[in-house]
């Protein structure tokens, strides 16, 4: 078998130089499967690296089944491998416009994605979160082997409990309940508010997850439409009296995709029509952070057993920090424990950690304000870009991730996203957050990623594209 001299870089790790250079020989088949490696001395002098590194490099080989390894005979190249997929392999996932539209906005795919539901990586605080990590990890209270407690780690409740009492939801600790994520937390509370046949009442538009999710629990959905003044409320008392839902999700503030959020009159009438009617609210909070000066939340003002509260830190810290949780009457929290530890959604106590740290050590609400900050003076050069390009902006901007426009009239958002797909750019047409035609001509934009001069130059040339009816540039 050829051993091939390897020139190692400074700066590279040379376990991961072997470990590139092996893989390339029994990929391309210079290694044929089934031949046996030379001994561990013989590759050591070859190399001219220890044995450490040698067997570290090794293992990584055997970890990505390149090699197998058998005692006293040393190692070999494998022979049943998985092979990387081909070019032909199949999308199982849904092909309609939609579906396909959707999905870049849950992925990396672009170069410019003013349609996205995070903040860009450039404007969170990584160094923090990285320093809290590495506390986290170096510190003795981890339990490395340990399933995490059932309810949430105590210390990171605790922690909540605070920053809830500032916001005015004072709560016992053990009504807060940890979840692995927001929707995850959604879907647990369907399972125990809702049967299949019950109506559930949805803003319009709404965030396209919930339509989904609430389809998998076989629940009658009906709309009423997030305008600029709240809701008619009139419509709101028929369409209670009419179909009397069981359940209303919403966002109290800044929701997803307007950017609205009700105000005090508008949330007190809400919760005296819903409490008149029986209709129990879920309260999703995941933007709220980001309001320069937020009214109250639903549950502060009518209590929790008119309304749960479910908020996590996936928008302002991290995609990757999802770690959320729910605030419940007293009986619905000890039913979300138990749901928990029976389902095995026990959330990563290596992750509550990291999050425990940067709320208890202060990084969290620095970082906070500095992206108020920086979202209100960005939210206002988009608003301005997009009126230029022909957009109307029925609500107005008050803070937060996202700007809800209206297109220039004849232009439609399926259309447009597509178009903008081929050129590395993700948009988020309204069709994607309600089946109501109305919202067709209209797109959310995310004020941190569309304050970009190549977004707005890619942008208006294909619109411009779409008035000369002509292909749009490539």
């Amino acid at each position: 078998m050829f051993i091939p001299a390897i020139a190692f870089v400074n700066g590279t790790p040379k376990v991961q130089q072997i470990v590139e250079a092996f893989s390339q020989l029994i990929e391309t088949g210079e290694w044929a499967p089934g031949s046996k490696l030379p001994s561990v001395r013989e590759l050591t002098q070859v190399l001219g690296v220890s044995k450490f590194t040698l067997n570290e490099a090794l293992d990584r080989l055997r970890g990505r089944n390149l090699l197998t390894s058998s005692q006293g005979r040393g190692y070999f190249v494998a022979v049943d491998r998985v092979r990387p997929a081909s070019a032909s392999w199949v999308d199982l996932l849904p092909q309609d416009l939609l579906s396909v539209l959707r999905r870049p906005l849950a992925s990396v795919y672009g170069d410019l994605r003013p349609g996205g539901g995070h903040l860009p990586e450039a404007w969170l605080d990584n160094e923090a979160f990285r320093q809290a990590m590495r506390s986290t990890v170096r510190a003795p209270s981890l339990r490395i082997a340990a399933l995490g407690t059932s309810a949430g780690l105590l210390p990171l409740r605790q922690a909540l409990q605070q920053k809830l009492h500032a916001d005015g939801l004072s709560v016992p600790v053990e009504q807060i309940i940890t979840t692995p994520n927001t929707v995850q937390g959604l879907d647990m509370l369907m399972r125990l508010l809702a049967r299949p046949g019950d109506t559930v009442l949805l803003d319009a538009p709404c965030y396209f997850n919930f339509h989904a999710n609430l389809a998998l629990h076989g629940v009658k959905i009906v709309t009423i439409e997030r305008r600029p003044d709240g809701f008619d409320f009139s419509v709101l008392e028929q369409l209670l009296a009419e179909h009397r839902p069981s359940l209303y999700l919403t966002t109290s503030v800044l929701h997803n995709p307007t950017g609205h959020s009700f105000s005090p009159s508008q949330a007190f009438r809400l919760l005296q029509l819903t409490q008149q009617y029986h209709c129990h609210i879920i309260e999703d909070d995941l933007y709220a952070d980001l309001h320069p000066n937020p009214p109250p939340r639903l549950a502060t003002v009518a209590g929790l057993d008119q309304v749960t509260y479910l908020s996590g830190f996936s928008k302002v810290l991290s995609a990757n920090a999802r770690v959320s949780y729910v605030v419940a009457a007293p009986q619905l929290a000890a039913n979300l424990t138990h749901m928990k530890l029976m389902s095995g959604g026990v959330t990563s106590e290596l992750l509550e950690q990291i999050v425990y740290r940067t709320l208890s050590e202060g990084s969290y609400t620095k970082h906070r304000k500095r992206m108020v900050q920086r979202l209100m003076e960005a939210g206002g050069r988009v608003e301005q870009w997009l009126r230029r390009c022909g957009c109307e902006l029925p609500m107005p901007y008050e803070g937060g991730m996202f700007i809800w426009a209206r297109l220039p009239p004849g232009v439609s958002g399926e259309q447009l996203a597509q178009d903008a797909l081929k050129q590395g750019m993700v948009l988020a047409p309204g069709a994607l957050f309600g089946n109501d035609p109305a919202h067709r001509d209209s797109m959310r934009f995310n004020v941190a990623h569309s304050d970009e001069p190549r977004v707005q130059q890619v942008f208006a040339a294909l619109l411009q594209a779409v008035a000369d009816g002509v292909p749009p540039p490539p």
